[in-house]
């Protein structure tokens, strides 16, 4: 990304014994796309908040841009410069919130669109059955405010770029007196089963969310913004809240007055290819990574025909996430900013699986995540043991239980046997007699 847009930049191919860029050329030739180009360079008060691409493998390449006038373009590749799609995602109903008096009157409310990012392919819900049709499969698009309010669209790519009108705010359970929290600055959907949805703020605490469908009647008392339908509309249940440790604390003495840092920060929040449960979070003091081991256990508990979704809190009392910071770029507070610029997950055979990171002085670090995965592999591991090891116990305690239960039913009925043998024994004694 730069200021008058985004370029795109292709690869050659790679050929020869070592499968270099074109054959092992020391310089190589590279084809670039700007991407956007000419409408940044009208719009000098525009800027790019986020860039991805349109998740759709098999249809022509899209670049999706997110930008400050509450807008998301949708562009394809053999047309850069004019935009497939032009979705408005202000909160306001006027059309008019893209002049700038209005824009900061919406950002000082927080309602402008900082981050989006798209879900798992899905048939689409039965309120855009009139728009589309059923069995026509979409991308949901969630759009995450700075106040901390989460919209949600319906993308599809079958006869060009169709996108539905954003609906919301998502309700999140349980409730919370701030909505848990503003200063939001990215969002991140994991592609499991239910979809997850990360939520981090510039503070440096992660929201993990669970998507679901929501109750009738929580339904009923929903924002009046809610676009109905017959069908339950999604909401995000707060399985569990991080607080990321950005930097370290140090202790002052006793005649020092402790300091207080308000330590705040954009965070990147990027998959990780090799581990659907994993995802990286990359910000001024380096790379925390998060594990939610928890998955699992929460597929098997939403199988089962436990309907109370209350229960959700129990289990992640459970259950905890794993967060290691594995690249600190700012150990202290009082060090010098050096965020992040570049992540990337890769998986090579000469490299294995790496990490690679380019810092703000335009340094490449590449970090090995053998040892990172073992652990976690590791502590997987154990989790599951101490789980079977429980019910290993509970079945024994049954089994106990049921041991000494037949245990007394067999000595109540030898008790009973000698009775009646001493009974026998008695009468035959009195007809001898």
């Amino acid at each position: 990304m730069y200021d008058t847009g985004r370029r795109n930049t292709t690869l050659p191919q790679r050929w020869g014994k070592r499968s270099e860029f074109e054959g092992g050329r020391d310089k190589i030739n590279c084809k670039t796309i700007p991407v956007a180009e000419r409408f940044f360079t009208s719009s000098p008060s525009v800027s790019l908040r986020q860039a991805a691409w349109y998740p759709s493998e098999t249809d022509e390449p899209h670049l999706v841009l997110l930008t400050s006038d509450n807008t998301i373009r949708f562009y394809g590749l053999k047309s850069p410069q004019t935009p497939a799609k032009v979705l408005s995602v202000s909160q306001s109903e006027d059309d008019s919130s893209v002049h700038p008096p209005v824009r900061s009157y919406a950002a000082s409310l927080g309602e402008i669109a900082v981050a989006f990012d798209f879900g798992p392919i899905s048939s689409p819900p039965r309120q855009l059955a009139s728009q589309r049709s059923r069995e026509q499969l979409s991308y949901p698009l969630y759009i995450l405010y700075e106040n901390g309010e989460t919209y949600v669209s319906y993308t599809s790519q079958t006869n060009g770029v169709s996108v539905s009108k954003p609906v919301g705010p998502l309700p999140m359970y349980p409730a919370a007196e701030d909505n848990y929290g503003y200063d939001a600055c990215a969002i991140l959907c994991l592609p499991c089963v239910p979809s997850i949805l990360v939520i981090a703020t510039e503070t440096g605490t992660l929201y993990h969310c669970v998507v679901l469908e929501s109750e009738e009647e929580e339904e009923s008392g929903a924002v009046e913004k809610w676009i109905r339908g017959t069908e339950a509309v999604p909401a995000l249940y707060v399985f569990e809240c991080v607080e990321l440790e950005l930097t370290l604390k140090v202790a002052t003495g006793e005649d020092e007055e402790p300091q207080e840092f308000d330590f705040t920060c954009p965070i990147r929040l990027h998959r990780d290819p090799l581990c659907l449960q994993r995802y990286h979070c990359t910000h001024e003091a380096g790379v925390h990574s998060v594990g939610l081991i928890w998955v699992n256990k929460l597929q098997k508990f939403l199988q089962s025909s436990e309907e109370d979704k209350d229960s959700l809190q129990e289990l992640a009392a459970e259950k905890r996430c794993i967060v290691e910071h594995i690249l600190c770029t700012r150990p202290l507070l009082t060090s010098q900013s050096a965020p992040v610029r570049g992540f990337l997950i890769v998986s090579d055979l000469s490299l294995g699986a790496t990490m690679i990171c380019i810092t703000n002085t335009y340094e490449c670090i590449l970090l090995p995540l053998e040892e990172y995965i073992l652990k976690q592999d590791m502590l997987e591991e154990m989790t599951l043991c101490r789980e079977d090891r429980k019910s290993l116990r509970e079945a024994a305690e049954r089994l106990a239980d049921k041991y000494e239960d037949a245990k007394y039913r067999q000595e109540t009925i030898m008790n009973r046997v000698k009775q009646v043998l001493s009974q026998v024994s008695e009468f035959n004694v009195l007809l001898r007699n």
